[in-house]
């Protein structure tokens, strides 16, 4: 109790505690915050990948064939729930009055990817579909139709870094002229030649992943048609690479040997490929396909944390420099308690207590103002940009549409705990001070 009522005297007596309590919520909250950002966007480039691309990614060292029976195969085991197949290339799109682009070109079958990949969602006419998706436009077949990504037509607001979906959306419906090409043996069949090819379709539908270099670069058309163009010479369906979502639960060690053996039992039986080409595909799920750049990403805000937190642990100095203060204004307080009995161990246990509530109740609003900035980050990203015209965030740059807005509570914690720390510690030197003060010195002239 008596603890209790000297820290609530204090509380209301000495106003400055509560710049103690400010300096330590105001470096909580830093801290959550760049941490927050950074795992933010972290956890969206590693999601991005996996909604891209799928789990897993097979991709072998050529072409090869029948991939429909090794999808097949590959959605009876347990550890896989949908596949797709994908063949891939480079080329320029004409969009018209000397307007083109690079670009990179899949070649899909849209039902399949969808299975896969979050394909459906980042559709801007199909979405709201109901059905797997599809390229054809109205009831004809015949007509080549494709997809194309929204930065391929559109460029984001300068100031706003936002898509104008309805311009885009103008685009649908319009036949654009794709120029790419493949390598043909010449008769000898020693050399290859490059022969360039041109692709005519009508766009079918706009998409947004929200990744710029995805939106702003790759364009879908049919596998089938993709493959003519580029294999003219192939009878049977071939692809370049399988793309693997695995089922609900499954262990990714598990599911990872499930997929490498039925490859190996495929390509040994189908494809009569010997032991040492199979060995060189290669399985790799999407997040680890990201690693380095993930481990890199995290080194950095490892940094950056170390390096706010080096500037935050000026906090201690603060709460040294009031909590002395303190002890140098209530002599007469400590020369009381102890002649009254206190030992020096219950003093010292009163400021230093003291300065431990300091660090959790400035901790607590750290948490609660990082949190409130941290969700509405587009927001005060927004308000920045109107009043100083400086804008912080763009999608060229940093990848993503948005701002990541997500806390991330694992490192809030270790936050509050280094702030109750460093008040503590800051507080510990001037509880010592008070427990060696003797009270004849002072009551003597009181």
């Amino acid at each position: 109790m008596l603890k209790l009522f000297l820290w609530l005297k204090y509380l209301r007596k000495k106003k400055v505690v509560f710049l103690s309590v400010a300096a330590v919520a105001v470096s909580c909250a830093l801290l959550i915050i760049v941490a927050s950002l950074f795992s933010g966007f972290i956890k969206a480039f590693e999601q991005s990948a996996v909604e891209t691309i799928g789990d897993v990614v097979l991709a072998p060292p050529i072409k090869f064939e029948q991939y429909d029976l090794l999808i097949e195969r590959l959605e009876k085991t347990s550890a896989v729930k949908s596949a797709a197949a994908i063949i891939s290339t480079q080329g320029l799109l004409h969009l018209g009055n000397a307007n083109v682009r690079a670009v990179s070109i899949w070649g899909i079958s849209p039902d399949k990817q969808a299975k896969v990949t979050s394909l459906k969602t980042n559709l801007i006419r199909q979405k709201e579909r109901a059905g797997e998706p599809f390229f054809e436009i109205g009831n004809s077949s015949e007509i080549t139709a494709g997809f194309v990504g929204i930065g391929v037509v559109a460029e984001p607001d300068e100031e706003t870094d936002e898509y104008d979906f309805k311009a885009a959306e103008k685009f649908i419906g319009q036949k654009v002229v794709l120029t790419t090409g493949t390598q043909i043996e010449t008769k000898s069949g020693e050399e290859k030649k490059f022969k360039r090819k041109t692709i005519q379709f009508v766009i079918s539908d706009i998409v947004f992943t929200g990744v710029y270099d995805i939106d702003k670069s790759f364009i879908y058309l049919p596998i089938e048609k993709l493959q003519k163009t580029l294999y003219p010479n192939e009878n049977m369906p071939v692809a370049e690479q399988i793309q693997i979502k695995f089922d609900d639960g499954v262990d990714t060690d598990c599911g990872l040997a499930q997929i490498r053996g039925v490859w190996e039992t495929f390509a040994a039986e189908k494809l009569n490929w010997n032991s040492n080409f199979i060995e060189q595909t290669n399985i790799t799920t999407a997040r680890q396909m990201q690693s380095e750049y993930v481990a890199e990403l995290r080194k950095q805000m490892g940094v950056l944390l170390l390096i706010f937190g080096l500037v935050s642990f000026s906090v201690v100095v603060l709460i040294f420099c009031i909590f002395y203060m303190i002890v140098m204004t209530c002599q007469k307080d400590i020369a009381i308690v102890k002649s009254c009995g206190a030992s020096k161990s219950l003093v010292v246990s009163v400021f230093a207590g003291f300065g431990v509530c300091v660090g959790l109740v400035g901790g607590g609003f750290g948490v609660g103002l990082g949190y409130v900035i941290t969700k509405n980050i587009s927001t005060v990203e927004e308000w920045i940009r109107i009043i100083f015209g400086l804008k912080m965030w763009k999608s060229s740059v940093y990848m993503f549409n948005k701002i990541p807005n997500q806390v991330d509570w694992n490192s809030v914690l270790p936050i509050v705990l280094s702030a109750v720390a460093a008040a503590a510690i800051g507080a510990l030197i001037p509880a010592v001070i008070a427990a060696k003060t003797k009270p004849v010195n002072i009551l003597r002239y009181e």
